[in-house]
């Protein structure tokens, strides 16, 4: 009786498994924890991070303000940190994780989602351009070149700068808090 019951329980764990992984071909946006799945859970079972390095490659974090809730147009509030640097500086990523979204939105312009540990989801946006090659479902590691400092989408006719929020299932969390310098200093620009 328990062996029919445990064969039962593997055919619809299997079956399930089939359903999700057609499912994400169905739906991109779905696809990228696909891809991965493994990994994916790994990561959703991790503690969100306390702390990262400054992802635009050459910042200090002692160049940093921190801009969190300050006012915005259309009576927004900011949900992360500008991160002002030359254009085509490279923005790098501040954790490990999967590249959710490449792709462009009216405030971002150029941005990237990356689903980092902790089920957080990193924010890189008003990038000049993205990494060429990069993709949804992309693996990446931390110090991995996402894309360049621009001004792109409502960025424009501002200094070129990243803004770089981190969001959860309880919404925006302040980053500047978490960047600090990584161990054996700030990345090189290349």
């Amino acid at each position: 009786m328990a062996y029919r019951r445990a064969s039962g329980c593997l055919s619809f764990v299997f079956v399930a498994a089939l359903l999700a992984l057609g499912a994400a071909s169905l739906v991109p946006q779905l696809g990228a924890a696909f891809r991965q799945p493994l990994y994916a859970a790994r990561l959703a079972a991790m503690e969100p991070l306390t702390s990262t390095p400054v992802p635009v490659a050459g910042v200090s974090p002692e160049a940093l303000t921190d801009t969190w809730g300050a006012a915005r147009s259309g009576g927004r509030q900011h949900e992360g940190i500008d991160i002002f640097a030359a254009r085509g500086t490279p923005v790098v990523s501040a954790t490990e994780g999967i590249v959710a979204e490449v792709g462009t939105n009216n405030l971002g312009g150029n941005v990237v989602w990356v689903q980092g540990p902790g089920r957080e989801a990193h924010y890189y946006a008003h990038l000049e351009t993205q990494q060429p090659g990069l993709a949804s479902g992309d693996r990446i590691a931390p110090g991995d070149t996402l894309g360049f400092v621009g001004t792109s989408g409502n960025a424009a006719g501002t200094p070129p700068h990243l803004h770089y929020g981190i969001y959860s299932a309880g919404g925006a969390t302040n980053p500047y808090p978490r960047l600090v310098e990584p161990e054996g200093g700030t990345p090189e620009a290349e």
